[in-house]
């Protein structure tokens, strides 16, 4: 049995891994954790010890298949309920991920395949991220960040990179959500802001907004 904190840590071992080539140092899964060093090594070696994870020391940590199915199934759990939150339940894009975190550890494969078929068999969750299938495949997609768009070129925003409350609200404020059209008309040498077009209204996003969207082109 894995344990809610040990599926956390896969979770966490998972989305770090896709960034770093399979390999994650115990400071960075630390870091993501928001704890100490000490504390995510101590994990990491109950990890070991059930299989899930092959660590050695100074040199990483990386999942096993066993780790890799056990971290998928809860990243579906995830996006499923995500997708429940908010076609079901009214929930915005920014109020479900919290809640799809409590949710997201219940054990029941039943109830996750039920769900599933519930919700029509959703391929992406209400953020653009895929959802896993029940095999533990996760569907690649093809994307590219807003700040790779050249000016006088149009894309389709298509997901997020980061989700929280706060950026999802300002996406909201100024209407960009998935599906929504973005012409792209300037881009700032100096600080990498964007001058960019939405239903015919142009406006100034900055760099960390331009490196947070995931769009793809016409």
């Amino acid at each position: 049995m894995v344990t809610f904190s040990e599926e956390n840590y896969l979770k966490a071992i998972y989305h770090l891994a896709m960034r770093n080539d399979a390999i994650v140092s115990t400071n960075a899964i630390a870091k993501k954790m928001h704890t100490k060093a000490s504390s995510a090594t101590d994990m990491i070696k109950k990890l070991s010890e059930k299989g899930l994870v092959n660590y050695q020391k100074y040199k990483g940590v990386h999942l096993t298949e066993k780790g890799r199915l056990a971290a998928v199934s809860v990243i579906r759990k995830h996006r499923l309920w995500e997708v429940f939150l908010v076609k079901k339940l009214n929930f915005s894009w920014d109020e479900v991920h919290e809640v799809a975190e409590q949710l997201e550890h219940i054990k029941s494969e039943k109830l996750t395949q039920q769900l599933d078929v519930f919700l029509e068999y959703p391929t992406k969750d209400p953020h653009g991220d895929p959802i896993p299938d029940c095999n533990g495949n996760m569907p690649s997609t093809q994307k590219l960040l807003l700040s790779k768009i050249e000016p006088n070129n149009s894309c389709i925003c298509i997901g997020v990179k980061d989700s929280s409350s706060n950026f999802l609200q300002f996406l909201d404020k100024h209407n960009i959500a998935l599906g929504t059209k973005i012409i792209v008309i300037s881009k700032e040498v100096f600080d990498e802001s964007m001058t960019i077009e939405i239903n015919k209204i142009q406006l100034v996003i900055s760099k960390e907004v331009t490196h947070n969207l995931f769009v793809k082109t016409n």
